[in-house]
């Protein structure tokens, strides 16, 4: 007879590990905080800033990047601007149902974003990108409702949003002095 896996068990298998924290110096954070301001800072740029060689600048840049502290440089899209809709998708699985498969299969919809198993009535809550109301329509009634494990949803449209805080982090009053050392070693 087989043994059913228990309807949570995979989910430690697709969920991000939280990484070991990393320990900062001034200058990290001060470098990480000119880049979260303007990710196109250039080395010369960042080190003229902070007053130190360019090539120092790129052994921390390479260190921060190593430790997974850094993990892009990226542009940051309005969406909104092209007329698209940022949504929020909740989903209730089945009793029973395989809830790191659902949200694998979520995950590979161009649409989603991201997504986040959650406490709560709800089990996962997944932020989405849609052109317009039919594009919504589409993507529930074609996509999502034709998911296996899903009992129900519960869809949220954004009608303001703030700048994400990442931009603006105040990463220069951060104590890490507690915190567990990286595998790279001394900040």
């Amino acid at each position: 007879m087989a043994v059913d896996k228990a309807p949570l068990s995979g989910l430690a298998d697709v969920a991000s590990r939280p990484p070991l924290a990393v320990r900062l110096d001034d200058t990290d954070r001060r470098i990480l905080a000119l880049l979260a301001d303007d990710a196109r800072l250039s080395q010369r740029a960042l080190a003229r800033e902070l007053r130190m060689s360019p090539p120092a600048i790129g052994e921390r840049l390479a260190r921060l990047e190593r430790a997974g502290v850094i993990r892009g440089y990226r542009v940051d899209i309005d969406w909104a601007a092209l007329g698209y809709v940022t949504g929020y998708l909740a989903v209730t699985a089945m009793e029973g149902a395989d809830q790191s498969e659902i949200m694998r299969s979520l995950h590979l919809f161009p649409e989603v974003q991201d997504i986040a198993v959650i406490t709560g009535s709800m089990d996962m809550l997944a932020r989405v990108r849609v052109r317009d109301y039919a594009h919504l329509r589409q993507f529930l009634l074609e996509r999502v409702w034709q998911m296996a494990g899903i009992q129900r949803t519960e869809t949220f449209l954004s009608l303001a949003e703030l700048p994400s805080k990442e931009s603006s982090v105040d990463l220069l009053g951060a104590d890490d002095e507690d915190l567990p050392r990286a595998p790279d070693g001394p900040a």
